[in-house]
């Protein structure tokens, strides 16, 4: 991995951070939502460590039982830690205003990726410019109930 990749991670690990932080601070009160899209915490398994991985994502297609996240990295020409992570052990948490749900992940196929797609670029139009930006097909990844 090159330095201008590992300076991209260490940015997005740090603003990660910091959100979570500022959330929790606020008592989930400040950037608990982007807009009309909930912020929540995914937490993971590390693929390689086993420790508990925590990242703070946007989820712009959810209702009670089911969370849609973008593995957009930005339009980055690699996959974000997380998605590495959820793909090695799809049982996922995540936490949505302070509650914790038990989920397990799974990448949408062609198929469904190119109905939820609309939907998603509806939600914030950013995403269309992450898949224009890169060759990589951005996967969507559908969070449900285990």
């Amino acid at each position: 991995m090159g330095l201008r990749d590992r300076l991209v991670d260490l940015g997005m690990k740090t603003m990660s951070l910091t959100h979570r932080a500022v959330l929790k601070a606020s008592g989930g009160r400040l950037l608990a939502s982007f807009g009309p899209i909930p912020v929540v915490e995914l937490h993971t398994i590390g693929r390689s460590t086993g420790k508990r991985r925590t990242t703070m994502l946007t989820a712009p297609i959810h209702d009670r039982n089911r969370f849609v996240l973008i593995a957009s990295k930005g339009g980055s020409d690699r996959n974000p830690q997380w998605y590495l992570n959820l793909v090695a052990n799809p049982d996922v948490e995540l936490t949505v205003h302070g509650t914790t749900k038990k989920l397990r992940a799974r990448t949408a196929d062609a198929a469904e990726k190119a109905a939820l797609w609309p939907q998603i670029v509806a939600a914030y139009k950013g995403y269309e410019g992450y898949q224009q930006k890169t060759s990589r097909d951005i996967p969507v990844v559908v969070c449900e109930p285990r």
